[in-house]
């Protein structure tokens, strides 16, 4: 039996298109060049979400085709839920209405993220060249998808599409992860948040950065097994920024306002309104060659 969508998002989304302002994309009558995907649900929620930075401008005053557009990210995802569930497919069509019903909710979160990355890179030229370019926002879109599936307990699928992500942009967030609004991964190679990490709002992360856990549990009576299920990864506050190569490891509290230098290795509390740093760096030293 295939999947039918029925509810509001199509309407919602058509609204909230129509509603967009700039320096969001407003002229639709731009084509950009072509983006192929290696499955179709990263294309269609890019095309649901932002229409205008991905040539499907037909959304804009179609609800109809919102609704066709829907329906096939749908069939998608009731696809990619049956195939790892023990229940029957049609008993999960609610899943899959909830998700869809989440999308205009998602995409304004997605435009806080856009603001966040515009305002917290100086080599931001548009909003659009964020929505296409930035492999740190492509990588936040799937997982704010990708948790709402988590938090339906449809954790495969979910990680699935995580791990899609990340061979797309190199970034490894989590579908368990909480992330706050206004969330900006910048350059993002080798960024990895945990399952039970929470991120709160203006959070700004750059490459090669681990949120992380430092020591691992057993399960009691089960060689080699880990236990799963515990709190093992930080929780970051407000308004934090988290320099290149650090490392966050373990269930640590980050506070509000903090700034973590880069290559710090934080494996303690941090109270708010404090900097972290490397006190000594090793001395470089030079020599002629040859």
């Amino acid at each position: 039996m295939g999947y039918d969508y029925t509810g509001d998002a199509d309407r919602e989304l058509v609204d909230a298109y129509r509603a967009d302002e700039s320096p969001f994309p407003t002229d639709s009558s731009r084509e950009y060049p072509r983006r192929d995907f290696l499955r179709d649900e990263p294309l269609l929620l890019k095309q649901l979400l932002f229409p205008q930075c991905w040539n499907a401008t037909e959304l804009l005053d179609d609800p109809d085709e919102t609704r066709r557009r829907l329906t096939r990210l749908g069939t998608c995802i009731h696809k990619g839920i049956t195939a790892y569930a023990d229940r029957d497919g049609d008993s999960l069509t609610g899943v899959v209405d909830e998700t869809l019903d989440r999308l205009p909710e998602i995409r304004d979160t997605l435009k806080r993220d856009v603001e966040a990355a515009y305002k917290g890179d100086p080599a931001a030229r548009s909003y659009c060249e964020i929505i296409r370019s930035y492999p740190g926002f492509h990588a936040t879109l799937t997982h704010r998808v990708a948790h709402v599936l988590y938090e339906a307990e449809h954790f495969q699928y979910a990680r699935e599409l995580a791990e899609y992500a990340k061979s797309e942009t190199g970034i490894d967030i989590h579908p368990g992860a909480e992330i706050g609004d206004y969330f900006f991964v910048d350059h993002g190679t080798g960024v990895v948040i945990g399952e039970t990490a929470t991120v709160g709002d203006w959070v700004r992360i750059y490459q090669n950065v681990t949120l992380g856990a430092l020591h691992f549990e057993e399960e009691e009576g089960e060689e080699h097994m880990l236990a799963k299920g515990y709190k093992r990864h930080p929780d970051i506050g407000d308004h934090v920024v988290i320099g290149a190569g650090s490392n966050v490891l373990g269930p640590v509290e980050i506070g509000d306002h903090v700034s973590i230098g880069a290559n710090s290795w934080v494996t303690d509390d941090v109270p708010d309104d404090t900097s972290v740093f490397i006190s000594d760096h090793p001395e470089q030293e030079r020599k002629p060659n040859g």
